[in-house]
């Protein structure tokens, strides 16, 4: 006869048995980026998106179909990260409102409830692109449509097994849709993570899981090292810290961590609570305990702070005291720096929320009046939720938010879409340039309306691009590209390649610069010196006579440098 319907429990499974599915492939999920930049966070950004719904679901005892629903569309919308993360999320939501009131599922309600889901995921994309996980969405909802209009197709696992394999094609197909992708001989990246989650759910509606438990580690395991007393003779000039959030080699990933780090500084604290890894070390190349720890996982709550040029170092805590206070370090960091408006202060008109990752460019956004700082961007996309406090903190009757990131736009917008109290306005900022540049043209005498649409149209006269390092061989654009090698690009378009990180800076700098060009901003990164980058500024200068050069720094991971040309 077949299985005519499902019930809550049934879908409870299959959600958690998707859910399982995706955050164990993941980092494969990771390495279909096409770019061989360090920042292909796709599968990261969809397991923590998924699985902040997952957590909540699995807290439920006996939920009927509304209850489950509910934590499901909640905890994927608030826990959404970057724009792979936000689609599913949507499509989660449109998936949802098409069971909402039923008792039980069958093929007719599934069907609408897929094609409800993908007429969701669609509508908050402004400009929708075919080669991606939206695809794939749109060929199940057309597949469960023509099963109901011209197959007799009643038993559930057969309707689902049609619409999966119909999803499967399209994936398979995205490569023809987008040459970027048949460049790189890969399928789209949020496509796979989806249909990972969907073999996952089936698996479970045949039977083929037993295990639907949702965990994570208690244990915490603390390696000390002895902390100097003295620091008048500084031999490692940079205080580094950070926070991995654990996702491969978590057996040995410690005591890899600190035998590395003690081959490239000193003062090395590793610490591991959970499913994550504290990080301190003294170091002269930041750049090198960054890229090391980015290899266990994507990272987060990042702080480098330069002990010659302040002649002093940070208080480092005992390794044990901060084993035990580890649950709130993600709460104190993202709270650190930021100009908390207090709620007995009288409300203000206007307030700034901006996304940065990078002493330097977190000071430089707080001189331009930001209120709020949300640590995050590249590898290490802040949430929907953290959007939300970061709103629910600042006491003002307009908010402008700066992503400052184009994979953290979606994010932004949806929590506009959540708050309801505030009026928020979502400045779609790119990258760090924009965002200095739509900042610093706010007029406090213009209105909202008048301000959203300077600071606009202010950030696109700015011509950006950073360089960074490759993270594989490949072949892009026609440009042989060997691991290890610096790179420039602009809007992920790689326009120069080097040895040398100077070479690939200029390289880029050629691209940006024309006749009209009047000043170049580098902003030099974690791995850069401020020698280095004046070096740099003096061959801009002397390439380019009528161009003024400015240096900051910027202290940002991953990225040598931030260049905008105005």
């Amino acid at each position: 006869m077949g299985l005519k319907s499902i019930d809550a429990e049934m879908l409870q499974k299959m959600f958690l048995s998707g859910a399982k599915a995706l955050d164990a492939k993941k980092d494969y999920i990771n390495e279909l980026n096409v770019f061989p930049v360090p920042d292909g966070d796709t599968g990261t950004n969809m397991s923590m998106t998924i699985m902040a719904a997952a957590k909540e679901a699995a807290s439920l005892e006996n939920p009927d179909i509304n209850q489950l629903g509910k934590a499901i569309s909640s905890g994927s919308l608030r826990g959404a990260r970057g724009n792979s993360g936000v689609i599913m999320s949507q499509i989660f939501r449109g998936f949802v409102k098409g069971i909402k009131g039923n008792d039980r599922l069958d093929v007719n309600i599934l069907a609408n409830a897929v094609q409800h889901a993908a007429d969701t995921a669609y509508k908050a994309v402004m400009k929708p692109k075919e080669g991606t996980i939206l695809t794939v969405a749109r060929a199940g909802a057309d597949k469960a449509m023509d099963i109901l209009i011209n197959d007799d197709i009643e038993d559930v696992i057969m309707f689902c097994d049609a619409v999966t394999e119909s999803m499967e094609e399209a994936l398979q197909r995205t490569p023809e849709l987008l040459p970027v992708l048949k460049q790189a001989g890969v399928v789209d990246s949020g496509g796979e993570g989806l249909m990972t989650f969907l073999r996952g759910a089936t698996d479970a509606l045949k039977g083929k899981v037993s295990d639907f438990t949702i965990t994570s580690k208690k244990s915490s395991r603390i390696i000390k090292t002895s902390l100097p007393e003295e620091t008048a003779n500084i031999k490692y000039g940079y205080c580094t810290e950070f926070i991995i959030m654990l996702e491969r080699n978590g057996s040995t990933a410690e005591e890899q961590l600190k035998e590395y780090l003690q081959g490239i500084g000193d003062c090395v604290v590793v610490v591991a609570d959970d499913e994550i890894i504290k990080v301190h070390v003294h170091t002269n190349d930041p750049g090198l305990a960054i890229q090391k720890a980015l290899s266990f996982g994507s990272l987060t709550s990042m702080k480098i702070d330069n002990m010659r040029e302040e002649h002093h170092e940070k208080v480092i805590r005992d390794a044990t005291k901060i084993a035990t206070q580890q649950k709130n370090a993600r709460k104190e960091k993202e709270n650190a720096g930021n100009k908390i408006a207090k709620q007995e202060e009288p409300r203000k008109k206007t307030g700034f929320i901006v996304v940065s990752a990078g002493d330097g460019l977190s000071d430089i956004f707080r001189d331009l009046k930001a209120d709020y700082i949300i640590e995050g961007g590249q590898t290490m996309n802040p949430s929907t939720d953290d959007m939300l406090k970061a709103i629910d903190a600042v006491n003002a009757d307009n908010i402008f938010i700066l992503p400052n990131n184009g994979n953290i736009i979606l994010a932004a917008n949806q929590a506009k879409e959540l708050s309801n109290d505030k009026n928020i306005i979502v400045i779609p900022s790119k990258n760090i340039p924009q965002g200095i540049a739509a900042l610093i043209s706010y007029e406090e005498k213009s209105s909202i309306d008048d301000n959203e649409k300077n600071m606009s149209s202010e950030m696109l006269n700015i011509k950006s691009g950073q360089v960074t390092y490759a993270v594989r061989d490949t072949n892009m654009d026609g440009r042989d590209i060997k691991k290890g090698d610096y790179m420039g690009l602009t809007d992920k378009t790689i326009v120069s390649v080097g040895k040398d990180v100077k070479k690939a800076a200029m390289g880029l700098i050629k691209n940006l610069v024309n006749k009209e060009s009047e000043l170049v901003s580098l902003y030099y990164g974690a791995d850069a010196t401020e020698e280095e980058a004046e070096e740099l500024a003096d061959m801009v200068t002397e390439a380019y006579e009528s161009v003024d050069v400015e240096v900051q720094y910027g202290g940002q991971p991953v990225y040598s440098y931030f260049v905008s040309v105005e």
